[in-house]
């Protein structure tokens, strides 16, 4: 079986402080061989530089602050990021978006962070790695002031519904699915969307350690990039495809999307 790419790993979250070279072996040793490590506030940024050090060959990397944390965001940490970008060079800006689900960051903040951050992906030639839940019309109404000046952009941990996807598709955007898929009781109708996704724009991920799949054997209680196995078995029988081609085009979708 070919190689994957595990396009959403927060390795940065404190659950990997004490075990993430094992982590990491592990992944390796099931042909999870490269993985997008995932900022989402500041502070993250220079443990993301040690871990991205210590793999060089097998980390790509975006720096962006989560809509979570969009209330960190004003014009001196805009120019913080705006500089941390120039010196580090990340392949992506991210995560950045819309998340109004628990709204830990008010409206205001989180439309400004979104619009601020995109702005910085286009100025620099940057991809997008984007976050959006329950928010997705503000979301597009934002995307779409910019879209014709955006590089690259991947909706990534996609949930949502056919027309939600035919949105992102008709801006040529990627989608990323995760291990959510795996839930059948809760995913009847995105198992059945996820067909209508080319293969060339589809990239997988964990987001780990985050989203165990529902029907994976012998689970603990933290998710790792060994699990994409299983996450890319359940894709390709759902989308009846053969599933060494979806690992085959995911992963050079997601060198190509991330070595821009």
């Amino acid at each position: 079986m070919h190689t994957i790419f595990d396009i959403a790993c927060n390795f940065t979250n404190e659950r990997f402080d004490k075990d993430l070279n094992d982590v990491i072996s592990r992944s390796f040793d099931n042909n999870i061989t490269k993985f997008g490590l995932i900022c989402s506030q500041l502070k993250d940024v220079q443990r993301i530089i040690e871990i991205k050090d210590l793999y060089p060959d097998s980390i790509y990397f975006t720096l962006g602050v989560h809509p979570h944390n969009s209330n960190e965001i004003n014009e001196f940490s805009l120019q913080d990021l705006h500089d941390f970008i120039k010196k580090f060079n990340p392949n992506a800006v991210g995560e950045t978006g819309l998340d109004f689900y628990r709204n830990l960051s008010t409206y205001e903040e989180q439309t400004f962070a979104f619009e601020e951050q995109i702005k910085i992906a286009i100025e620099l030639n940057k991809p997008l790695f984007l976050h959006q839940r329950d928010s997705h019309d503000e979301f597009m109404k934002i995307i779409k002031k910019y879209s014709s000046d955006i590089p690259k952009a991947v909706v990534h941990c996609f949930t949502g519904t056919q027309s939600q996807l035919d949105d992102y598709l008709e801006l040529d955007f990627y989608v990323g699915l995760t291990g959510w898929i795996c839930d059948e009781k809760r995913n009847i109708d995105l198992r059945k969307a996820i067909k209508n996704i080319p293969l060339s724009k589809l990239m997988i991920e964990t987001d780990c350690p985050y989203l165990i799949p529902k029907n994976l054997p012998n689970k603990s209680n933290r998710n790792e990039p060994s699990n994409l196995n299983h996450i890319a078995n359940e894709i390709a029988f759902l989308m009846e495809v053969d599933e060494d081609s979806l690992r085959k085009e995911t992963y050079e979708n997601s060198v190509n999307f991330f070595d821009a």
